[in-house]
């Protein structure tokens, strides 16, 4: 059995969430993480703990942690998590990382860079409400700073879905990065990014860097048609830059983007309904539990709307399939079906399971 749990940060360090669940499930492989927002059912809360417990009937499970604190860097941890999970039969990993020590960005890649049998990975990053001070991770244990845990799931009859959409309008040419180091942004065509970007702000660049949840930026790596979305976290006046959820390679291209709050709803509505296109066929199943991973930045944006893109994702669902879920500090999920995963900013990203 695998039992998981969203929960506030608070909550988690106060209200002994661990020992409480291990009493009441001995055996089970227990995940738990901080959030910036819980979601269960068809609404989104603050400061709860949303829990699911999982029983497969034929599908195996095996769990890995690591703390970043004991790695070289993200790109080694991601290798090593997904090493200690391979083996016969690996079907599909789900990743639940310390949002605040480790990038995002290089885990990933060091994750895809030992799945040579292309294994979908989904997951996300913890949150810690709208303040990004810490995060809390843990598997089979008391959650902590800097954990990064991963669960597989073994053998042939176990069904997932997987989708990610982020809904935002892309205005404005696109640029080319001049200058960058990992996740800092220095220069667009050869000038500097910030001020290019307070140009494209307006009247909102007085407000950075708060309203910079409302314009991310769009990042398609050269030479690829597909693209990803990053969050600005703070910028830096005196050197020029802007620092990201995620890494802004040298010589990728680059649009603004702007909040649209309906698109957004939307977006989360195509997310739900491409999941279900993994489950095709007159009379099939809908899932049975849909994992939801959205970004703390559409929940500040969408403020009271929040619940409208739960909402719209159990209408396409409906009652057959359990909704739960947490807003992070970044989502992991392929682009599309048997892609390779990416560290997504901005979206929403679902992930459906069944067994057959």
């Amino acid at each position: 059995m695998l039992v998981l749990g969203f929960c506030g940060k608070e909550l988690l360090l106060s209200d002994n969430i661990y020992g409480k669940l291990r009493i009441d499930y001995p055996a089970a492989d227990i995940l738990l993480c901080s959030t910036s927002g819980e979601i269960y059912d068809a609404a989104v809360y603050d400061d709860s703990a949303s829990i699911v417990a999982i029983e497969f009937e034929k599908t195996g499970i095996k769990t890995v942690s690591i703390n970043i604190n004991d790695m070289p860097d993200s790109f080694e941890a991601g290798k090593a998590l997904f090493g200690g999970l391979e083996g016969e039969g690996l079907c599909y990993v789900l990743v639940i990382s310390d949002g605040g020590l480790v990038n995002g960005s290089q885990l990933v890649k060091g994750i895809e860079s030992v799945n040579k049998g292309n294994i979908p990975v989904t997951g996300g990053l913890a949150g810690d409400a709208a303040k990004f001070n810490y995060t809390l991770v843990g598997i089979n244990q008391v959650p902590a700073k800097g954990n990064i845990v991963a669960v597989g799931f073994y053998g042939d009859s176990l069904k997932i879905g997987h989708s990610s959409l982020g809904g935002w309008e892309i205005f404005g040419p696109e640029k080319k990065v001049t200058r960058s180091v990992s996740n800092r942004l220095f220069e667009i065509d050869n000038k500097s990014a910030l001020e290019l970007y307070k140009q494209y702000l307006g009247k909102y660049a007085d407000e950075l860097p708060g309203s910079a949840l409302l314009f991310p930026l769009y990042i398609r790596p050269e030479g690829s048609p597909d693209s990803v979305v990053r969050t600005i976290l703070s910028i830096d006046n005196d050197e020029q830059s802007m620092v990201f959820a995620g890494d802004i390679p040298e010589g990728s291209y680059v649009r603004f983007m702007k909040a649209n709050f309906d698109k957004l709803v939307d977006a989360a509505t195509h997310a739900a309904a491409n999941s279900l296109s993994h489950f095709p066929g007159p009379g099939s199943e809908k899932p049975k539990f849909a994992l939801l991973i959205s970004c703390v930045g559409r929940k500040l944006i969408l403020g009271k709307r929040i619940d409208e893109e739960v909402e719209a994702i159990k209408e396409i669902f409906g009652d057959g399939t359990l909704l739960s879920g947490f807003y992070s500090y970044g989502e992991i999920s392929p682009m599309k079906p048997n892609a390779k995963c990416e560290l997504h900013n901005q979206t929403m990203t679902i992930t459906t399971f069944n067994e057959l």
